[in-house]
């Protein structure tokens, strides 16, 4: 053993050994408690960033940790391969999306081997691989013939120059990012999901969920939207036409004053064939943004479509406008306006002066002409309604309405089916065709897979296989039929690879369901809290679908949920000359500190001239201040780069990048290197290897091993139970302060730190593993210690025979005794009245009180 230590001597060596012995290799064996361990799988974007790096560690300690506990652990990897950014990388250098793709996967690889993550790699899949998107088509085949698929034409960006359908995150501030047109909202056909056939089972099973994070369940609730209201029938004056609107407010219903309708709502789009306003007015809704946050805070804009609805219960006759607040993807594309106890439509009915009528009690400070009562109240103004409460009222109002035939009380749900079409390239083929009679037909099963062609050129506008029409020219039945030239959503391949992974290899069926069944559902899931709506929405969807289809029996994917804040770091700018900031990477900026840490100069390494600090953000390559964790692990090594991200931040809070901190890392390291070797150097550690039970220990042997075992308890927990790795950190290097201070002149002293420093080196083997690993083999038991028992706490050692007692006069510390733990009050005060340094300062004096509290303080009072 080296007396220094040296990362890059070891690391290789130890993964080279994890490899040769496939260590983590993971294999069903009944009969034994199984944790499937998986931290979300990344997008092969070139390089991990920090934000990898902490998600992966993460997911390695905790792995580690149960494995050490004897349970049977997968954890594997994967590569989330399908999506735009592959496409715009291949525009932008001139290549196809799988080579960079497949190249980027080849880098990731090495540098999530070379940090020391225990992966079962025989179980690597990547979604953009036919063998893994061929069953992904087969399932929605299967979907299709269940009912559970269907098309119909929704609203997409269209960029009418490059006449391409643009994803959201290609619309930059209502243009296309490539032509700088303004995008229109266009009616295509698309496929679609009927998540909405399972909203109210994916509310209740988030019950379930007793180990998710309130907040990622309470996002979840919000989104699926439950609601429960009374939809309703307007009739439309002199006219055969009708149309429906859902509220949430019946009780509002005697104050509606107008009627809102979608833009591109049948009735507008007739009514506009002789409105040249309302038809001007339409077209300018195609440039609208769409997103909630921004139909919230645009500007209300309306025209009057000349039709007239009839009140379905007073009879009253009321206008039909065609609003830009109004969208057809959201229920009947109708809604009636309340401008008295609805904000938004006051807003709209002052700006167009329209009535506005108070029919919910209000305080006296409120008055509907200055702003809407929202608040549920006493329904005032409102016929044979007048005086009923919210919930009176919401009953007598619908049940007027369901006796008269004109509504009927709903549950609703925000959420919308999801729309898994999607116009782009590089994404799976959606499996189905078009024949000429305009019916479509899923691909049979012995068709399977649609291969996407690899080898292609982008032009940046429209997809390959879109400008191909002989990759869409197939038969069925003998007779012409075109491919559909969609691909699926990409959400699509990452709602089911944690199931994929029970059984990657299998190329006879979706899943294995006795593989699946064994090691699902997977029970710690690790990802940011970015994802915890739409993908783990998303991913409980389809494990629902794969139950319904007979391959798994559990209800949910994921039994525990632990998402780990973002990493921060330092940036630094100098203003452009056009206003805006030039970015300058931390690693080329020389920074002064103040005692506080805050930066009090900050010069570029380049020129030497000043920067402008502006604070901690998000590692981003918008701002330059990303750290790549290749550079990080070469100087120090990936054991250290591991530790002071577990050691800096609990895993949910954000974490702050500091190069003292990660030196302070690599420093504690050697601490614990540089003990092991010394003590192997001091003693024969064979000759320190004697159970400690028969042996007399002293009294500083006997705290050794208190510290020690209280040490290994409160680790264990902070691991094991609380994933507090910070915490356990501190108290790993605690317990290093105490045996850096004790003596191993005895053979006792010597079994005491040899129990210590083996139990150091167990509870670091899931942080720290190469390190971990190697002292192992110099102290251990000849076995691996990947294949080692997590040391287990003896209560005995916890137990306190002598008890150290503060002895005071007048409030002052005058001694320190120790006593026997069950010493009595009457002992106490007897060995501390007779300490030389306490009866100096009471001799002569009279003793007025003496005050004990058991076992930590005796305090007498004399003057």
């Amino acid at each position: 053993m080296e007396s220094i230590y040296n990362p890059q001597s070891i690391e290789a060596d130890v993964q080279k050994f994890w490899t040769d012995n496939n260590t983590f290799k993971a294999e069903e064996l009944p009969g034994k408690e199984k944790f499937y361990c998986l931290a979300m799988f990344p997008y092969p974007s070139g390089r991990l960033h920090m934000g990898h790096v902490r998600n992966y560690s993460l997911g390695d300690v905790i792995s580690r940790y149960q494995r050490m506990q004897g349970k049977n652990v997968m954890q594997p990897m994967g590569w989330d391969a399908f999506g735009l950014p592959a496409e715009n990388a291949a525009i932008k250098n001139n290549s196809a999306p799988a080579k960079w793709t497949y190249e980027n996967i080849d880098y990731m690889r090495n540098q999530l081997k070379s940090l020391g993550f225990g992966y079962d790699w025989s179980r690597e899949l990547a979604t953009c691989k036919k063998d893994y998107y061929r069953w992904e088509q087969w399932f929605f085949t299967q979907l299709y013939e269940k009912g559970l698929v269907y098309k119909k034409n929704a609203t997409v960006n269209w960029d009418p120059v490059d006449q391409t359908v643009l994803a959201n995150e290609q619309v930059i501030d209502g243009r296309g990012w490539r032509s700088g047109a303004l995008v229109e909202r266009k009616e295509i056909p698309q496929w679609f999901i009927k998540i909405t056939d399972y909203a109210e089972e994916l509310i209740n099973d988030l019950d379930q969920l007793t180990d998710w994070p309130e907040q990622v369940k309470t996002m979840q609730r919000n989104w699926i939207g439950r609601s429960e209201g009374v939809e309703m029938t307007f009739q439309v004056v002199d006219s055969e036409e009708s149309f429906d609107i859902y509220t949430t407010r019946p009780d509002t219903l005697m104050g509606v004053t107008y009627v809102a309708l979608a833009a591109q709502h049948p009735l507008a789009l007739a009514a506009a064939e002789n409105n040249v306003e309302l038809a001007e007015f339409i077209q300018s809704c195609k440039t609208n943004k769409s997103t909630e946050a921004d139909m919230a805070t645009m500007e209300k804009k309306g025209v009057d479509t000349g039709l007239k609805a009839i009140h379905p219960i007073s009879g009253d006759i009321v206008p039909v406008w065609a609003a830009n607040f109004v969208l057809m993807d959201y229920g009947s594309g109708a809604v009636m306006s309340v401008p008295g106890h609805d904000q938004r439509d006051w807003e709209f009915a002052t700006k167009y002066g329209l009535e506005i009528k108070q029919v919910i009690a209000g305080t006296e400070n409120d008055d509907v002409t200055k702003a809407a009562i929202t608040e549920k109240n006493v329904l005032v103004n409102s016929g044979e309604f007048d005086g009923l409460s919210f919930e009176d009222g919401f009953k007598a109002i619908s049940d007027k309405l369901i006796s008269e035939n004109k509504g009927k009380v709903t549950v609703n749900y925000r959420l919308r089916d999801w729309g898994v079409s999607r116009q782009r390239y590089w994404g799976t083929p959606i499996p189905m065709m078009h024949l000429a009679n305009g019916e479509s037909v899923p691909v049979p099963a012995d068709q399977l897979p649609v291969e996407l062609p690899e080898d292609v050129i982008m032009n940046g506008v429209t997809s390959p296989i879109k400008d191909n029409p002989e990759w869409a020219k197939t038969t069925y039945n003998g007779e012409e039929a075109f491919r559909e030239t969609d691909t699926f959503d990409t959400f699509m391949e990452s709602s089911w690879y944690y199931a994929r992974y029970c059984s990657p290899n299998d190329d006879t069926q979706m899943l294995d369901p006795a593989k699946a069944n064994y090691w699902l559902p997977v029970d710690q899931y690790i990802g940011g809290i970015e994802h915890a709506i739409l993908h783990l929405l998303y991913a409980r969807f389809f494990h629902k679908l794969l139950r319904d289809a007979g391959l798994v029996t559990s209800d949910e994917p994921f039994k525990k949920l632990l998402c780990q804040g973002m990493v921060l770091a330092d940036t630094y700018y100098r203003e452009a000359d056009n206003g805006g900031q030039d970015w300058i990477a931390p690693t080329d900026v020389e920074v002064e500190r103040d005692e506080k840490g805050q930066v009090t100069t900050a010069v570029s390494k380049l020129d030497g001239k000043p920067v402008i600090s502006a604070g901690m953000s998000k590692m981003s390559k918008s701002k330059n201040n990303g750290i790549d964790p290749q550079e990080v692990i070469n100087l120090y090594g990936a054991d250290t780069v591991r530790l002071f991200i577990m050691f800096t931040s609990p895993p949910e809070q954000t974490l702050e990048w500091s190069d003292t901190g990660v030196e302070g890392a690599h420093r504690f390291l050697k601490r614990v290197w540089k003990l092991t070797y010394d003590f192997t150097q001091a003693a024969d550690v064979s000759q320190a290897a004697p159970s400690i039970e028969g042996l007399t220990l002293n009294s500083a042997q006997k705290l050794l091993r208190r510290e020690l075992h209280k040490t290994i308890a409160k680790v264990s927990d902070d691991i094991g139970r609380r994933n507090t790795f910070n915490t356990a950190i501190a108290a790993i290097m605690e317990l290093m302060n105490h045996l850096g201070k004790a003596s191993i002149a005895s053979i006792e002293d010597r079994v005491v730190m040899h129990e210590a420093i083996r139990a150091v080196v167990l509870m670091l083997t899931p942080i720290v593993p190469h390190l971990s690993h190697h002292l192992w083999s110099m102290i251990g038991d000849g076995n691996p210690v990947e294949n080692t028992a997590w040391p287990v706490v003896d209560d005995s050692a916890l137990v306190e025979d002598e008890k150290l007692i503060i002895v005071q006069v007048n409030g002052k510390l005058r001694a320190k005794i120790t006593v026997s733990a069950d010493a009595s009050k009457e002992v106490v005060e007897e060995i501390g009245f007779n300490d030389e340094n306490v009866s100096k300062f009471i001799d002569g004096k009279t003793v007025r009180k003496v005050i004990y509290v058991p076992g930590k303080l005796l305090n007498i009072v004399a003057n």
